[in-house]
């Protein structure tokens, strides 16, 4: 059974995360259609979370063997920990590159990495990013020009039955009338479980980039899932999860 619309607002992202997941847990529930995410809490561009939300996450991940945590699948979106903000950006596109072929390596990055795409798009290797950043600041306002393209339909339209990668389709960027930016992501499909968390997270390191770049201020990040299932995994397997974080959400009030 689906859920239906389901949308949740939040400063805390962790928060917003958890209610998503429990939503999803509830009994007779197979898949959320659509989710609706927005997360308004940031500080200096540094997205508010709880730890103790976070940290049960990780511990279900790796308690369920599923090679995957919350920072991890948010790199895959930006690699925060090559950007040093004091420095050119050209030196974080540098970086990236430099260990790509490393990161490719991973059998779970086989079809593409998402910032990749993001600055090295299809045949023409086009940088999504570099253009956003410098029609912006040449003085070119049209909303449309602020979009980062995910899915190349030359490899990924294929037959497979089962294949993954790109669940995130596009990313686009709103600056607002008082010096803001909200970052947009848009998924087909997530999976609410081993990827959402981090999901989320890395929309709000990419969106912190970005803001840093055309010398705005990072306020929301929202995120549109056309229909978002649990994951790989059984309801069973997440039960302890789920009481965790049930326990965390009413101790909050």
């Amino acid at each position: 059974m689906s859920r239906g619309v389901l949308c949740i607002a939040e400063e805390n992202l962790s928060v917003a995360w958890a209610r998503a997941f429990l939503a999803a847990m509830e009994h007779g529930v197979e898949e959320v259609a659509p989710l609706v995410i927005a997360v308004t809490g940031f500080d200096g561009g540094v997205v508010h979370e709880d730890l103790a939300i976070r940290q049960a996450v990780d511990a279900a991940l790796d308690e369920l063997d599923t090679r995957l945590s919350c920072e991890m699948v948010a790199r895959t979106i930006f690699p925060r920990g090559l950007w040093n903000p004091a420095r050119p950006r050209a030196e974080l596109y540098e970086r990236y590159f430099r260990i790509l072929p490393r990161i490719r390596k991973c059998p779970g990055n086989k079809y593409g990495v998402y910032f990749e795409r993001m600055i090295a798009h299809g045949e023409s290797r086009k940088n999504q990013l570099e253009h956003i950043i410098q029609t912006y600041m040449g003085g070119n306002r049209r909303r449309a020009a602020l979009q980062a393209a995910i899915l190349d339909p030359a490899t990924d339209l294929t037959d497979q039955r089962m294949r993954g990668f790109p669940c995130l389709q596009q990313v686009a960027f709103v600056p607002g009338s008082e010096g803001g930016l909200r970052v947009i992501g848009f998924y087909p499909r997530q999976y609410i479980f081993e990827r959402a968390y981090g999901n989320y997270l890395g929309l709000c390191w990419v969106g912190r980039f970005i803001a840093h770049e055309l010398g705005l201020d990072l306020k929301e990040m929202q995120c549109f899932i056309g229909v978002a299932t649990l994951g790989n995994l059984g309801k069973a397997a997440l039960q302890p999860l789920a009481t965790t974080l049930s326990k965390l959400l009413a101790a909050q009030g």
